[in-house]
């Protein structure tokens, strides 16, 4: 893990549906700048842009909406059940949100920005996670999971379970994770394990700031 004195880089990441946007609410209470990977991955596809262009050469016009936007769900129905598609989708999709995540955390550090939270789905994937100096996952029960999706993104059963089984495993996320919230659906428990690690990550970088000054 390398630590930057100047600046401490959080990855959050996780299952889908676990409940990531309510835990990074929580970082940014506790004094951290967020990084909306989700965000930026809606910017990068407006019309026009270059990665947008390169979603339709891969997939096809289909993909487009009658005013030439990106129809996200239409993307979604064919990706999602397809690995080989989904691989196609990351690697065509994944270096423009990168790059645009690096522009991102570089400007936060010129203003003096400390502590950054990187709320990234695709963490993995997008290769990321070499950004950061903690990862958190965010997991929970298939169920909660399938309820939460299905009225966020108002899917089916059968499609709520393809974005799940598309993922990966709870086990692949706790391997390779700094700290693991697990989300039972107690938002006051939910809230007492991110407010936690958030601030155990400050405490930690303000010791090291504070033994780099004595050296």
């Amino acid at each position: 893990m390398m630590m930057n004195p100047s600046s401490v880089i959080v990855g959050l990441t996780g299952q889908t549906g676990a409940g990531k946007s309510t835990v990074s609410a929580y970082f940014e209470q506790n004094g951290y700048a967020v990084i909306d990977a989700d965000q930026i991955s809606r910017e990068v596809v407006q019309p026009g842009m270059p990665c947008l262009d390169a979603l339709v050469k891969a997939f096809g016009e289909e993909i487009l909406q009658g005013d030439g936007t990106l129809n996200r769900k239409k993307l979604a129905s064919i990706a999602f059940p397809s690995a080989e598609k989904l691989q196609l989708l990351n690697q065509t999709s994944l270096p423009y949100i990168t790059r645009r995540i690096q522009e991102k955390i570089e400007n936060l550090k010129a203003k003096g920005q400390n502590f950054i939270l990187l709320d990234a789905p695709t963490l993995f994937e997008a290769g990321a996670d070499a950004m950061c100096d903690y990862i958190v996952s965010v997991v929970a029960p298939t169920a909660l999971r399938l309820t939460r999706i299905k009225k966020r993104d108002h899917l089916t059963d059968e499609q709520a379970l393809t974005r799940i089984a598309a993922q990966n495993s709870e086990e692949f996320y706790r391997r390779r994770s700094s700290y693991v919230i697990e989300n039972t659906g107690d938002l006051s428990d939910l809230a007492e394990q991110a407010v936690g690690i958030a601030r155990v990550i400050i405490s930690a970088a303000n010791g090291t700031r504070e033994a780099d000054d004595d050296n």
